[in-house]
């Protein structure tokens, strides 16, 4: 996207719950503290890098996909209305094949939040082995969310001092099931199951991914997607094995990770239970796997961001040490552990590619995000900043 360097202008995140597991990163730097809506920076054109016109084109079909709530929905992060966006919005309907690199240099400019360093992970659409009913070798439920699942906002969790999400017993919030306690079949035979995996590993790892493809005994394909969350706390199991020195120096990939627990299988599941967050599920008919937007994510296009810092929806240039995750991205996600304003996690699609990239996927460098122009030039007047 060599257009990018001709911005006349200067300038300053079903959501998937969780972040992808793998690998187990070197600890980032401690973050810098910068509060939403505050430390934004100009960032000069010309030290823009080119984008090859295939990163370009991608990402403005998935920004396509987003303007419909751009235009609408209120932004967490406070750096932009949905107004600001509609002007970019209708050219982008407009844009000619061919013209992307110069609709993202005609309609928006770049803006950094606070030091701007990125730390980048990936994630995929991970596909196992499942059927619609239960039947010998598939044995794993795959719940919908449960009617009795409830949740309330901040507020009043806090004035009441419950969960946010949890389950009503005489009249009060309590925590809902932890993993071990459904596993054990605090949610059997209340026609909960839409489907059944077949390997409780392999579905673990999905539940963390927050949708994926079941493979089904027909060579037919059901996609399942985030419905739900029982409000529990996430761990990280690779990080925990790491930490209790139960994974040797090189074997920290999901292979590694995958191989020890099948090895080790009943303090396997005793791990795997240490995570007591659990995901529910919703089949998917669309394209693809849902984003926190409600539209399907883009391989190679989409990323996860923290709202409180990124526009849901805006496009993010990420200037990396990978190579293959650098380039222009769309916003479209979230993620539980994806949290700070340069925090980025990179979809990658389906396949044995896509989970070899996202599993080996730690890059660093600068995140640059683009906003509608004009957007720096109101917030340096706001009397606020």
């Amino acid at each position: 996207m060599g257009a990018l360097l001709a911005l006349a202008s200067c300038a300053q995140p079903g959501p998937r719950p969780e972040s992808a597991e793998l690998p187990i990163p070197a600890a980032p730097a401690a973050p810098v503290a910068v509060p939403a809506n505050a430390a934004t920076l100009g960032v000069a054109p010309a030290t823009l890098p080119a984008i090859d016109p295939a990163s370009a084109a991608r990402a403005l079909g998935a920004f396509k996909l987003s303007c419909p709530t751009l235009v609408r929905r209120a932004d967490s992060s406070g750096l932009t209305r949905p107004e600001d966006w509609q002007p970019a919005c209708a050219a982008a309907a407009a844009a000619a094949p061919g013209s992307e690199s110069a609709f993202f240099a005609t309609w928006l400019e770049p803006v950094q939040v606070g030091p701007g360093d990125a730390f980048v992970t990936g994630y995929f659409e991970p596909e196992i082995a499942g059927a619609r009913q239960q039947a010998p070798g598939y044995g794993v439920p795959v719940y919908r969310k449960p009617p009795d699942l409830v949740e309330q906002d901040s507020a009043a969790a806090a004035a009441s001092n419950t969960p946010r999400r949890g389950r009503l017993e005489n009249g009060v919030v309590v925590p809902y099931f932890e993993r071990s306690e459904i596993e054990d079949g605090a949610l059997a035979n209340q026609g909960l199951e839409i489907a059944w995996a077949a390997d409780p590993i392999e579905f673990f790892f999905l539940q963390i991914q927050g949708s994926g493809r079941l493979r089904l005994p027909d060579g037919g394909v059901m996609r399942i997607g985030y419905a739900g969350q029982n409000g529990r706390e996430y761990v990280g199991i690779g990080k925990l094995m790491k930490d209790r020195g139960l994974l040797e120096p090189g074997h920290t990939t999901m292979q590694g990770i995958v191989a020890w627990l099948r090895e080790h299988p009943e303090e396997g599941r005793a791990i795997m239970r240490e995570n007591k967050s659990y995901i529910f599920f919703q089949e998917l008919t669309g394209p693809g796997p849902l984003g926190a937007l409600g539209v399907a994510v883009t391989p190679s296009g989409s990323v996860a961001a923290d709202p409180a810092y990124v526009p849901l929806g805006a496009p993010v240039l990420l200037q990396l040490d990978r190579p293959e995750a650098s380039g222009l991205w769309i916003a479209q996600d979230t993620g539980g552990a994806i949290r700070g304003a340069n925090r980025f996690d990179t979809f990658w699609g389906a396949g044995e590619d896509a989970a070899r990239i996202a599993g080996g996927m730690t890059g660093r460098g600068k995140a640059i995000l683009l906003l509608p122009k004009g957007t720096l030039a109101r917030l340096r007047a706001a009397p606020d900043r």
